[in-house]
């Protein structure tokens, strides 16, 4: 998914120019200028000037939210600094261009780009060696930002993976669904961890952590040291028992070459059944119908992901696929695969010549656990996302961190989560003691329709409602003892942003303005 390029629009803002008035506070002013859709926004009595585009997906800055500090994009919730441009956080990686702001008798004028501003060094402390253990999000993240921060000393990235750190999401989304190019995959070019300098060594296992001599060991014997080391495992998809599901035609999907194998064999089917019905489950449905399979959804729940949206938006999704296509048997499991068929537990039988598993995913902790590291559903890290054993980090899908929201420890599998914990864990390896304290978001794609989701919530006693729910625009909170815990929307997108800030702010006034507490 991403913007299409259009005749910029707004106001000629290097010949016209606006008055200085109309530039509110927390309002974005879109415009163009040389060519370039151009967005102004205002801090006190400082006018900053930089790209309207956000460099992740392409959305809209100008219909974002300004916090003061960074603009963030409404799509997925990415965040420049106005001052230089740079990714503040994921998901965003490159900068947006800044320009130059001219006043003049009352007007703002926008002038030639402005030179990349020197990146600021906040190096504290720095290890000889960093191994990062995973080529996810987290662990892509935490590469680039320790470079980023000044580090120099060596740095080798370990990935089971056979493909540098690629756009993850789209594996089950758009590149599934056959309307996104190859080329959107990587997240960056071979050069960028050349320059950098980033040893990237893919299709391999780190086996062990030797404590006493601070090297890894990997599958062939070779030991590299690493004085600080990430642990960025992620998970793995969880197997099902059953006769026949080894077969061929039976795939989970976690990785890019798994996405591939699934297209493939969707190109030989004309039946699939996808086994769960959680959000990468209906992704991979909505994606199948896409390419035109006729698709069943097997389900052990009464309502697709009641636990996380609740009665309501559970059966509005499920109502969703239903519209195109998407035929639903709630409440039952698999019995048996058979080379064309499966057999559910009530004894129906439904033609499949492609089956994909998605019934959740285990974190993959037995490194952490070898190493002595303290796990419990999860590996548990402090705030700094530091583990039981001094310098050994960890984040992503892996790491159960104490969430000061809901006063319990967490753990979240979700993109933008392990980017930002990549983030924090590099910083906090250079020293810097950075707190994580972001609030979690993902973004999850069905047909044409996208649902934004901020916060955490694993139980909840009231849900309230903004909008309309089956006419896909609303805003939804989830609260716990009056406090909200999470909010989900549909074509919400500044509102969702706004309720992502509100959480940073222990707003709950602003949040309750948002989603009033009228009904239960």
């Amino acid at each position: 998914m991403s913007a299409e390029q259009e005749e910029p629009q707004g106001v000629d803002l290097a010949g016209e120019g606006v008055g200085e008035d109309s530039i509110r506070e927390g309002e974005p002013v879109l415009g163009h200028a040389h060519g370039a859709s151009i967005v102004l926004v205002r801090a006190g009595d400082e006018v900053f000037a930089l790209d309207a585009t956000c460099t992740h997906y392409g959305g809209p800055l100008a219909e974002g939210i300004f916090d003061g500090q960074c603009l963030r994009c409404p799509w997925h919730h990415a965040a420049f600094d106005v001052r230089t441009g740079s990714p503040a956080r994921p998901p965003a990686l490159q900068a947006v261009e800044t320009y130059e702001v001219i006043r003049r008798e009352g007007r703002v004028f926008v002038g030639e780009k402005a030179a990349p501003a020197a990146p600021i060094r906040r190096l504290a402390t720095a290890p000889d060696s960093v191994v990062i253990v995973g080529g996810g999000a987290a662990g892509d993240m935490a590469a680039a930002t320790l470079r980023d921060e000044g580090y120099s000393g060596n740095l080798t990235l370990v990935s089971r993976d056979g493909a540098e750190p690629y756009d993850r999401p789209n594996v089950s989304k758009d590149y599934l669904a056959g309307t996104a190019p190859e080329d959107w995959l990587p997240l960056r070019s071979s050069e960028f961890y050349e320059e950098r300098d980033i040893h990237v060594l893919l299709e391999r296992t780190v086996t062990a952590i030797d404590g006493a001599s601070h090297e890894v060991v990997l599958d062939d014997g070779q030991r590299i040291g690493a004085a600080a080391i990430l642990l960025a495992t992620g998970a793995e998809p969880v197997r099902l028992d059953i006769p026949g599901v080894a077969q061929p035609h039976v795939y989970y999907l976690r990785t890019v070459t798994d996405s591939r194998s699934i297209i493939d064999a969707a190109g030989r089917a004309r039946n699939a059944v996808v086994v769960g019905a959680s959000f990468i489950g209906l992704e991979v449905a909505a994606s199948l119908r896409t390419r035109g399979l006729a698709v069943h959804v097997v389900a052990p729940e009464a309502v697709p992901m009641e636990p996380l949206l609740g009665r309501e938006m559970g059966s509005f999704v499920r109502q969703l696929h239903e519209e195109h296509g998407v035929q639903f048997h709630l409440q039952q499991t698999l019995s048996e695969i058979r080379p064309d068929s499966v057999v559910l537990q009530n004894g129906a039988q439904l033609q499949a010549e492609l089956v994909v598993i998605g019934v959740g995913v285990r974190p993959r902790a037995e490194l952490a656990e070898g190493a002595g590291i303290a796990v419990d559903r999860g590996v548990l890290v402090n705030e700094f996302l530091e583990t039981s054993v001094p310098g050994i980090w960890a984040a992503g899908d892996i790491a159960r961190w104490p969430d000061a929201r809901s006063g319990e420890r967490i753990r979240v599998e979700h993109w933008v989560v392990a980017q930002r914990q990549g983030q924090t864990a590099a910083r906090n390896i250079l020293g810097m003691q950075e707190p994580f304290d972001a609030v979690p978001f993902f973004w999850s794609q069905h047909y044409d329709l996208p649902i934004n989701y901020v916060g955490h919530v694993e139980g909840w006693d009231t849900m309230h409602v903004s909008g309309s729910i089956a006419d896909r625009d609303c805003i939804v909170a989830y609260r716990k003892n009056g406090k909200t815990l999470a909010v989900a929307s549909i074509y919400r997108d500044s509102d969702s942003l706004l309720a992502e800030l509100a959480m940073e702010r222990e707003d709950e006034a602003e949040l309750a303005r948002l989603v009033p507490a009228d009904r239960p």
